[in-house]
């Protein structure tokens, strides 16, 4: 008695396993200015906000052709498949055999050789077909369970799909951004190239004439020398770049001159306001994080309902011919049968692999709390970097602009003899400088606008899964 009893102690808590509730308690707001209201930018294609007509079919060809892309959607068919294979396992299972024997044979010696109406060789025919069922009548919901747990599975693969598309379509942006941030140094490259080898004419006709040293010259010649060494450098990062793109845009074929990419940055869009709370609904490995932790309770409640019985049904139909020299029969049957199948000496091995599917549903729920904290921090991050970036614009292009002014005016000055070399350089170098950072920090700011809208969930249509699990 003692130890049925210690059986159906262990069936009870081994129905009653569930997977704890997850904490996602997070702030109630971001610690970053105010945003755009949300209508200004739809967030399931915000690369359209740029209003880069380039930009808009770089993403469009790489959602459609890039092989991370195509992988994903493959591993979605596949999961499709397998949840549709458990969903058939509800529904009763059989074959139809039939089988079919042709046999030729010769008696060589006996008694009755010589008695046709007893004789034994010949030829003997066999027929036979068989219909049999078997099907399991879930009465405790052990298959119930199982489709639950695929479905969850299911979705956390449609989830992890849109969350391949929403990366790719970000990398897309931010190698087109980078591109275009190279294009502008290549230019500014470029440009100091120009205006060394002015300043190269300068001080040569200056040389010649006795008004400057004949050493001032040589000084331009090194500056030109470094300034046409980064047009090259810059030159290859820009075919290198181009040639990234057109891969992630599954163009890999193509030349890198097919690519244009102007020598501007634009101008970035407003990120739409967001709240963390939204997370949970906007972040497509949110939802696949979620759904994995109901695929796991759903393993877990088939570890725990291992323990209860099985009734399996296995009713079947039959039909059989023979056909001898001396003999035909022929034959038909149905068949009416069950098992039943009770856990008894596994019970300790059940009891083990529920151990292990909790402590896995346990991960799941973790890994759960541990996405939506990384996702409340990326997106916080980003709105806050993109703020400093957004500032940062503005004070540098301040800054370009009165640094341009003076070297203008040291560079009128050097050609007029009203200034000495040195002062011109410098102020050249303190332009050219000041442009550099500018260019930098604008770039950097189409990218953190990039980086912002991945992390607060867009790049994917999230009105498509509402109803989602």
């Amino acid at each position: 008695m003692r130890t049925k009893a210690l059986i159906l102690v262990s069936l009870a808590l081994s129905a009653c396993a569930s997977p704890r509730a997850a904490d996602l308690r997070l702030p109630g707001a971001y610690e970053a200015p105010a945003a755009a209201p949300a209508q200004t930018v739809a967030l399931d294609q915000w690369w359209t906000a740029f209003g880069d007509a380039d930009l808009t079919a770089l993403v469009d060809e790489a959602l459609a052709r890039n092989v991370d892309v195509r992988t994903a959607a493959a591993r979605l068919a596949e999961v499709r498949a397998q949840r549709e294979g458990v969903f058939l396992g509800l529904l009763p299972s059989g074959d139809l055999t039939g089988a079919a024997r042709r046999t030729e044979t010769e008696q060589l010696s006996g008694a009755n050789i010589d008695l046709p109406n007893f004789s034994t060789y010949g030829t003997t025919e066999n027929y036979q077909a068989n219909f049999n069922v078997s099907w399991e009548v879930d009465l405790f919901g052990r298959l119930l369970a199982a489709n639950r747990s695929a479905a969850a599975e299911l979705m956390a693969s449609r989830f992890s799909y849109e969350g391949v598309r929403a990366a790719i379509a970000a990398q897309t942006a931010d190698a087109w951004f980078q591109a275009r941030g190279l294009a502008i140094q290549l230019a500014d490259a470029r440009e100091s190239a120009r205006i060394q080898r002015s300043l190269y004419d300068t001080a040569t006709k200056r040389a010649s004439v006795g008004l400057a040293a004949t050493s001032e010259p040589d000084r331009i010649a090194g500056d030109l020398a470094r300034s046409e060494a980064e047009v090259t450098a810059l030159e290859a990062e820009l075919q290198a770049q181009k040639r990234a793109i057109l891969i992630l845009a599954g163009r890999v074929v193509e030349p890198t001159a097919s690519l244009n990419t102007p020598p501007a940055v634009g101008q970035a869009p407003a990120v739409p306001a967001a709240l963390p709370s939204e997370l949970l609904q906007r972040r497509p490995d949110v939802r696949e994080a979620e759904a994995r932790v109901r695929a796991a309770a759903g393993r877990q409640d088939i570890a725990a309902l291992a323990f209860f019985p099985t009734f399996t049904l296995t009713p079947g139909l039959g039909w059989s011919r023979q056909v001898q020299p001396t003999l035909e029969t022929e034959s038909r049957s149905w068949t009416i049968g069950g098992t039943v199948m009770q856990p008894i000496l596994s019970i300790p091995r059940l009891l083990t692999e529920l151990k292990a599917e909790n402590a896995r549903t346990e991960q799941a729920v973790i890994a759960y709390e541990k996405t939506v904290q990384t996702a409340f921090q990326e997106a916080e991050g980003a709105l806050v970097r993109l703020d400093a970036d957004r500032r940062r614009v503005t004070l540098l292009t301040e800054g370009e602009a009165r640094a341009a002014r003076a070297y203008e005016s040291a560079r009128l000055g050097y050609a007029r003899g009203l200034t000495d070399l040195s002062t011109a350089l410098s102020a050249e170098q303190a332009w050219r400088a000041t442009r550099a950072q500018l260019t930098e920090a604008q770039v950097q700011a189409l990218r953190r606008t990039v980086q912002a809208m991945k992390a607060i969930g867009g790049g994917w249509p999230v009105q498509a899964y509402a109803q989602a699990g």
